[in-house]
């Protein structure tokens, strides 16, 4: 009997993968990309699935992704979770990674492939890393084995949520610095079985997220802390705080602790994640980030900045109380942290 062909939905939201020359430079045009689709025979070929496209609209370079996007983005996928086995996101890759990273947390007992991708040369173009980067994330969307959202980019296959962008001029350009690939791409894909998130038996459902206040604030040497003095409010609902090392900050500044203990008294979540792209934060390991943890904040351990914001959101939306989210927040969800 022959079997039948897997049904992936493509997500077309913008980016370089389909974007034409026009005279102010490169920009998405529907038509002529679903045109440029079309015209892929292995897109069509024994062996790939079946497939249909649709359109955020409008189209966005991935630079002008906000939560509302993530919010559409989720809504596609939940609306047609049922009809498809898979899909695929086509994305720019500026934000590609904190899109991954949303998804992961919104998509609530995911036990489908969520595959995004793009490219760094548009499909229009002859030589480009668009084709083979959209043939195999179709591929992976509908392998059985895979059951959560990924990064597909350059040969590998990464969970979406450990992904940061890592190069904006070369073909391989995010890596996943502290957690290993979950697939790697040569003549044949090769998946890394033990780090594939199991399926959820749970019933899917989406968690849309509310655009919440929250902040980045990265330590530099010399950094005068007293100038986010004025932005510590109730109304702030969640800071990232990317400090040296394993969670360090300078000793010689007063102000920070301060500021982490007047964020944390009006309800702020303070999240400490680390610059380095390998490692992990351990607050406590050196006497400059035991003060921050007394201070009141909490460690992201391995997180990247983009799966903490990503997972900050998240929790904010599902309504929970300050407490929870602080331990939840030091708790693996999705994959996205080493404890």
């Amino acid at each position: 009997m022959k079997q039948e062909r897997k049904r992936i939905l493509i997500i077309y939201t913008g980016g370089t993968i389909g974007m034409m020359k026009t005279r102010h430079g490169y920009a998405p045009q529907k038509e002529k990309f679903h045109q440029l689709l079309d015209a892929i025979p292995e897109l069509k070929a024994e062996g790939m699935p079946d497939w249909e496209v649709v359109d955020m609209d409008p189209l966005l370079d991935s630079s002008n992704i906000t939560v509302r996007e993530w919010n559409t983005i989720g809504t596609m996928i939940a609306g047609n979770y049922d009809r498809f086995d898979g899909f695929v996101i086509l994305h720019g890759t500026d934000t590609m990674a904190y899109t991954a990273s949303a998804l992961s947390f919104t998509l609530r007992n995911n036990s489908k492939p969520v595959i995004l991708t793009g490219s760094q040369i548009p499909l229009c173009e002859i030589r480009n890393d668009a084709r083979d980067n959209l043939i195999t994330a179709m591929q992976v969307a509908a392998d059985d084995r895979v059951h959560e959202v990924c990064l597909y980019f350059g040969g590998k296959l990464l969970r979406g949520n450990r992904s940061i962008k890592y190069s904006a001029d070369d073909l391989i350009a995010f890596e996943s610095p502290n957690f290993q690939p979950l697939a790697e791409v040569g003549i044949e894909i090769r998946y890394n079985f033990p780090a594939l998130l199991p399926a959820c038996k749970e019933t899917f459902s989406l968690q849309t997220l509310k655009s919440v206040p929250i902040g980045v604030i990265k330590v530099f040497p010399g950094i005068q802390f007293e100038l986010f003095d004025s932005i510590m409010t109730e109304r702030l609902k969640g800071i990232v705080i990317e400090t040296f090392g394993a969670g360090n900050i300078p000793g010689s500044s007063d102000a920070l602790l301060p500021i982490i203990r007047k964020a944390s008294e009006n309800g702020t979540i303070i999240i400490v994640c680390s610059q380095c792209p390998h490692g992990t934060v351990a607050l406590g390991a050196y006497e400059t980030s035991e003060a921050l943890r007394n201070a009141g904040a909490v460690s992201g351990y391995d997180i990247t900045t983009e799966a903490a914001v990503a997972k900050l959101y998240y929790l904010f939306s599902c309504g929970l109380e300050e407490k929870e989210i602080r331990s939840r927040m030091e708790q693996s969800l999705r994959g996205e942290i080493t404890i």
